[in-house]
């Protein structure tokens, strides 16, 4: 396509075909191409000369705006058409450019800006910026505009402002900076101008020219990278000769900056089907050495980089950009913070440092967090399995106060990690109460569960349907046990499956230690039955059956059994990682069982692990099991 652009431009200079005369509003894209001749311009629409035509005279120095609809690679886009003659506020120069401390203050006060009326009152207090300054000035409007795929707003592109500064870019591609060049086209596909307006094409023309001399940096490469990966996808002839560029230096002669650009071009698309595998590895080795050196941002820009590119076998690269985190926990933006815990969950890892980082910070932002990043802190806790009464008391708190502020999915991520921790913070009746509020107390979705339509859309989803199941059961014991029962072929054998389930499978080593120890302190092996399954779907570690007189029986009989225990081998993957809490399922599990006629035997690795001969672990499991009564030697 950059090919193509080129081409039309050069027919466009050998026919001299003026491509944007003065035309008014209702002059489309196509009815731009017009003859020009030495003293006057046609008019297509209005089939009249410049001097005859009202509607020129009465807008002249406007632009006209025409919005298309295209596949999804190419979302919505808008057209623009400059006049020669716009009046400008600004100009833009090469000769004298602005000193650095002048556009260091024009960037933060372009990133204080929190709408593009605050964006257009500080270009007009502008008189002279460089390109660079207005490239940004556009991409702060597409960060406050940008909408998926679309602006929030397109007339915003109808402003004379815009127009003016689009204008100078256009008229003045041939002498702006490499910088400015590749960062004004890349704002321009954030704002979604047509690839085939004017301003694009000369943009995109004199990109080319510019790659075709090789004098561009890594960074400056990225960014063209990134613009024509908007406009043609990863296909692109000219993106796959910005990657020949870029790989002519080796990761270890770039910048820190260069470092991270490339890994955001990768992210954005570039990298696929295993494409550039040997260049993403020269990356992550580099990266390790100069992951003390990255700030908050890059932090955070690499690590989602990992993820969207899946790299899995950058583990230290990860685990390093953890170390770096924990010194700017208190620095990440909220957006930032959430990158990051997103990242640590994908990979699996955290870091004792950082959670100690963040159970200091949390606390005291509790209140003014995003409602996503909150939510997020409360997923990577429940990901991992850690506790901290801290972090979760300031949330349940937090929420009581701002309960409106989540989403349904928001209060199930949050409520869930409360659950699967089994904690239960100090306010947990005013957090109840919250939820009963916003109308998203559990119970108002039992009737939802228990649909025929709901269930159906679980259909060949067999994790949803195991704890759609958990759910019901819950509910049916808890709350309604007359209630509504779930349909037979939704109905399951087993919560303990492969994959994700609703239980923690028994640790191997410590369930065959203490089956030893009940085989000797029953005398055989036959008293007892191994990972049985009830008819509630649960499946005991351990089961003993005992007649009225408190005799056990064998593990084969049927008649007479007066009593169930239930024993429960607790290994250290049904705890959280910090304190000894047994998780939510497990305390579930235990809590269902005695409901329904269990008596239920805990024990846990912590004690059983400590016990030093045979002796002692018989002894143990007696006092456990029978702690009313005395044992006989055998």
């Amino acid at each position: 396509m950059a090919l193509k652009l080129i081409q039309r431009l050069v027919l466009f200079r050998e026919f001299r075909i003026q491509r944007y005369p003065p035309v008014g509003s209702v002059c489309s894209l196509t009815s731009l191409l017009s003859t020009s001749g030495a003293s006057r311009t046609l008019c297509i629409p209005c089939k009249t000369t410049r001097q005859g035509c009202r509607k020129l005279h009465s807008h002249f120095g406007l632009r006209s705006l025409a919005t298309t609809l295209r596949e999804p690679l190419f979302v919505t886009c808008s057209s623009v058409g400059l006049h020669r003659d716009s009046v400008l506020q600004f100009r833009l120069t090469q000769l004298h450019r602005p000193t650095a401390a002048e556009e260091q203050a024009f960037q933060q006060h372009l990133g204080n800006c929190s709408s593009s009326r605050h964006v257009f009152r500080l270009l007009h207090s502008v008189k002279i910026m460089s390109d660079t300054m207005a490239a940004a000035a556009l991409h702060r409007v597409a960060d406050l505009e940008q909408e998926g795929n679309h602006l929030k707003d397109p007339t915003v592109l109808e402003t004379d402002t815009i127009r003016s500064l689009c204008f100078q870019l256009e008229q003045d591609s041939e002498r702006l900076t490499e910088a400015g060049l590749v960062s004004a086209l890349l704002a321009c596909t954030r704002l979604f101008l047509d690839p085939w307006s004017p301003l694009m094409v000369r943009l995109v023309s004199e990109s080319q020219k510019r790659l075709d001399r090789g004098q561009m940096s890594v960074g400056q490469l990225c960014t063209l990278g990134r613009a024509m990966l908007a406009m043609e996808g990863p296909d692109c002839v000219m993106l796959e000769q910005v990657m020949e560029e870029i790989q002519k230096q080796g990761p270890a002669q770039w910048s820190l900056a260069d470092l991270i650009a490339v890994y955001r071009l990768l992210q954005d698309g570039v990298c696929k089907d295993g494409k550039y595998g040997d260049l993403l590895n020269a990356m992550h080795t580099h990266a390790v050495t100069v992951t003390s050196r990255m700030s908050p941002a890059a932090v955070s820009l690499l690590l989602s980089a990992l993820v969207a590119l899946n790299q899995t076998q950058a583990m230290p690269l990860v685990i390093s950009l953890c170390k770096q985190a924990v010194r700017h926990v208190p620095h990440f933006s909220d957006e930032e913070l959430t990158l990051v815990l997103g990242a640590l969950m994908h990979f699996g890892h955290s870091d004792h440092y950082f959670v100690e980082a963040m159970e200091r910070y949390v606390p005291t932002m509790a209140f003014t967090f995003h409602s996503e990043t909150v939510t997020k802190v409360m997923q990577f806790y429940g990901r991992r399995n850690i506790l901290s009464p801290s972090v979760f008391d300031a949330v349940a708190e937090s929420f009581v106060y701002r309960a409106d502020d989540y989403s349904t999915g928001q209060v199930a991520r949050q409520i869930t990690a409360f659950g699967k921790l089994g904690y239960l913070p100090p306010n947990a009746g005013e957090l109840l109460h919250s939820c009963t509020l916003v109308e998203r107390f559990p119970v108002n979705f039992v009737s939802k569960v228990f649909s025929r339509y709901f269930l159906q859309q679980l259909q060949g989803k067999t994790s949803l349907i195991h704890d759609c199941i958990h759910v019901c059961l819950s509910t049916h014991i808890f709350c309604f046990p007359q209630g509504p029962r779930l349909l037979p072929q939704y109905h399951v054998k087993s919560f303990l499956t492969s994959g994700r389930s609703l239980e923690t499978a028994v640790d191997v080593h410590l369930y065959n230690s203490v089956k030893t120890g009940l085989t000797d302190l029953f005398g055989a092996r036959s008293y007892f039955g191994s990972k049985v399954l009830t008819p509630y779907s649960y499946t005991l570690d351990v089961e003993l059956k005992l007649d009225e007189d408190g005799y056990v029986l064998p593990a084969s009989h049927i008649d007479d059994v007066y009593k169930r225990i239930a024993l429960c081998i607790d290994g250290e993957k049904r705890f959280t990682t910090n304190v000894r809490q047994l998780l939510g399922n497990e305390s579930i599990k235990q809590r269902h069982l005695r409901l329904l006629g269990y008596e239920v035997v805990q024990i846990p690795y912590y004690e059983f692990e400590k016990l030093p001969d045979k002796t002692s672990v018989v002894d143990y499991l007696h006092h456990k099991i029978f702690p009313h009564s005395y044992r006989l030697s055998w």
